[in-house]
């Protein structure tokens, strides 16, 4: 039976790619304050901020490239039964080939009514406009979880972290809660992974001090040699 990869990404995976985010710069995000532009509350006060922050955003992602990384990832589909939790909001996993990719934080490329949050959609190009509505005549937003909002897809990603034969934690610094809460949600026995350089206190997990994509060629490597992972 193929064992089952759980990958757990977070910014430093998308920071290969050229993309910030920002805890990448003492609290701030591409120069704007996180009260600016990523809490409900800056959507009631400041839209027309707002669209266009997430458009700056959603134009740098369409400019962006999967990296060696996310290519690696996605190989190991190949081979191995995998799912890939994710912090962040671009899809260069689902564009380097990664399928089912389960994203905590929201989809930079989509929108979502204000109206009624289960109505979602594909955003064409990188705009999204002051005035763009759903079906029900209500404006459309950012797809985002910003701050204060509740991860939806948490019971999926612990559900899927739970049944981890092999845990790979890559790119984040596991500060951001309640997505750092998945790196203890495995089961016990399942080998763990942390890629960074430099790591937070993380026991139980076998250590990696390199870049994302540098990591996990190391971890492919690994996982080549070694029959049992099979």
């Amino acid at each position: 039976m193929k064992k089952h990869i759980v990958v757990l990404s977070g910014a430093g995976m998308s920071a290969e790619s050229g993309l910030r985010t920002f805890r990448d710069n003492d609290g701030l995000w591409e120069d704007h304050r996180v009260e600016e532009v990523a809490i409900p509350e800056a959507w009631e006060t400041n839209r027309g901020l707002v669209l266009r922050f997430y458009n700056e955003r959603r134009r740098a992602l369409l400019d962006a490239a999967p990296n060696a990384g996310h290519t690696i990832i996605a190989e190991w589909q190949k081979t191995h039964r995998v799912s890939v939790v994710t912090q962040n909001v671009d899809d260069l996993h689902e564009r380097a080939g990664s399928t089912g990719v389960i994203h905590l934080h929201g989809e930079l490329r989509k929108a979502r009514s204000t109206a009624d949050p289960s109505r979602i959609y594909e955003i064409e190009g990188w705009e999204l406009r002051d005035g763009d509505l759903c079906e029900l005549g209500s404006q459309l937003r950012p797809h985002i979880v910003w701050f204060g909002e509740m991860v939806e897809t948490m019971p999926d990603a612990f559900r899927v972290v739970s049944t981890a034969d092999i845990l790979v934690i890559v790119g984040t610094s596991l500060q951001v809660y309640p997505a750092a809460g998945l790196a203890w949600a495995a089961p016990a026995g399942t080998q763990r992974f942390l890629v960074d350089p430099n790591p937070p206190p993380a026991p139980g997990f076998q250590i990696i001090r390199a870049g994302a994509s540098e990591g996990l060629a190391v971890i492919d490597r690994m996982l080549a040699e070694d029959p049992c992972a099979d």
